[in-house]
């Protein structure tokens, strides 16, 4: 590997001047030193991929470099050269973390081909972080999950916008993420060093939130003690987002619509032309067309905020991101709480996929953070972590009023009373014809991605699908696999 930086530590001018030209030759970019104490001065100073130290030195011996160079970065690998009568110091070297040594006198040739050998681990270290970081890139984005397709594409379409000064509208039930959104389009934008400041439209009445918008004069109203600065004033030069936007009275509409067409603005009960430079971001679960349509909302201003429209799926279309998202929340949860736990069982992952998450990513965060707190003292999360009522059926016992699994019947269906008794095979065929129906239900109607879910093959599913009567899905073709 070219360009591998290396420290050279030896005390012996003749032999380190050797060193460095026939590593120099090749390519390696190093730096030597003539003791151990200058060798971990340099280490302070730069990283290296790689430190060949000598064991004998004046000052700080070899093991004393070894451990510094370990302290300062654990992936950096140590080569120690040692005498033919201190091997055995040499493989306790080794035992505190070096990658290999080198005994007096040796080759030039053999120590390049150590070299080459570290080269080719360093090499393939970073090819698994540049992975790694590139599988975060892709699936996660600012705290953003996703590996659904279309939430692939919300990704993307907000690192597109991020860098552009257009009003941003976003779109999404509630609990799908949209301040998230809204955090991801300022963070990567070139307003990220001046605020992002929020306002919910729907937590303060329309007083309020007019004074809360545009700031207010002393005196402008009872209680107006002061002069105040409104939200707009504060987002000067950054990002002002706007949460639950579908709320805002006609006469704050108004306001807001001339502030997107000026820029320009007065306080309450002020007469002084305030202007500003903000980019607004606006997030609503309303459908605003439909708002628009029966006179609720302004039609001059909905075409003002829908510039760039980003729509957040729910959670129950994205049946490949539910697992992802909650070995996250999991693992985030675990460590926040000392907890152990590792991962879900089989009977909980399956409880996971097949509930329909009205409240969306939030229920679900909810949910597993619930599991976290409440869990018994063992290694995975179990159904009833998740349920977190005892008597749930769906942990072995009555059907509970505020339990979400038990009033959605986990099918779609109405709440259920109790369970029929019938035999052991009837019930398991029902019980399977019914998560097949579930699950095809998620993926809206894909046996491609159902199959996968299922851990059957399109034949199978598709055989399944005709015993039990399951009307055919969109993709019918089913071939051998």
């Amino acid at each position: 590997m070219k360009g591998l930086a290396i420290l050279l530590v030896d005390d012996e001018p003749l032999i380190r001047l050797s060193m460095v030209d026939a590593l120099e030759a090749v390519g390696y970019d190093v730096h030597a030193a003539a003791t151990g104490t200058e060798g971990i001065e340099a280490m302070r100073e730069k990283t290296f991929d790689l430190v060949i130290t000598d064991l004998r030195l004046p000052g700080a011996d070899g093991l004393t470099v070894l451990k510094a160079a370990k302290e300062k970065a654990p992936q950096t690998e140590v080569v120690v050269i040692t005498a033919h009568g201190s091997v055995e110091t040499a493989v306790g070297a080794m035992k505190l973390g070096a990658f290999d040594y080198i005994t007096k006198p040796f080759q030039m040739d053999e120590l390049l081909l150590i070299v080459e050998r570290v080269g080719r681990v360093v090499t393939l270290r970073r090819e698994n972080q540049d992975l790694k970081a590139a599988l975060e890139d892709k699936f996660c984005f600012n705290g953003i999950l996703g590996t659904n397709s279309r939430m692939r594409a919300v990704l993307d379409k907000i690192k597109l916008v991020a860098a552009t000064d257009s009003t941003v509208l976003i779109l999404g039930e509630s609990g799908t993420g949209k301040e998230l959104v809204a955090n991801a389009v300022h963070q990567n934008s070139p307003r990220r060093d001046y605020p992002l400041i929020k306002v919910s439209c729907a937590a303060l009445p329309e007083t309020l939130l007019e004074a809360e918008l545009f700031g207010h004069e002393k005196g402008a109203f009872t209680g107006a003690l002061r002069q105040r600065r409104g939200r707009f004033e504060l987002a000067n030069r950054g990002t002002l987002f706007l949460d639950e936007i579908g709320e805002l009275s006609p006469v704050v509409q108004v306001k807001l619509l001339r502030v997107l067409q000026e820029r320009k603005f007065e306080r309450v009960g002020g007469n002084e032309t305030i202007e500003v430079d903000v980019r607004l971001v606006c997030a609503t679960q309303k459908d605003l067309r439909k708002e628009v349509a029966q006179g609720r909302f302004r039609e001059d201003l909905f075409y003002r905020l829908n510039v760039v429209q980003i729509v957040i799926p729910p959670l129950r279309q994205r049946q490949e991101d539910i697992l992802v998202i909650a070995d996250h929340v999991l693992q985030t949860c675990s460590t926040k709480m000392n907890k152990k736990l590792k991962g879900f069982s089989q009977p909980a992952r399956e409880l996971l996929l097949r509930y329909s998450y009205p409240g969306n990513v939030r229920e679900l965060e909810n949910m597993v953070e619930r599991a976290v707190a409440l869990g018994r003292d063992r290694e995975s999360v179990q159904p009833a972590d998740l349920c977190g009522f005892q008597s749930c059926p769906y942990t072995g016992g009555t059907p509970q009023d505020s339990c979400g699994f038990c009033s959605e019947g986990l099918t779609g269906g109405t709440k259920k009373k109790g369970r029929a008794v019938t035999s052991l095979a009837t019930a398991r065929e029902g019980f399977e014809k019914d998560y097949i129906v579930a699950v095809l239900a998620r993926v809206e109607g894909s046996r491609t991605t159902a199959s996968k879910i299922l851990g059957l093959s399109r034949k199978a599913l598709w055989e399944k699908c005709k015993r039990y009567g399951i009307p055919s899905a969109r993709d019918e073709s089913v071939e051998e696999d």
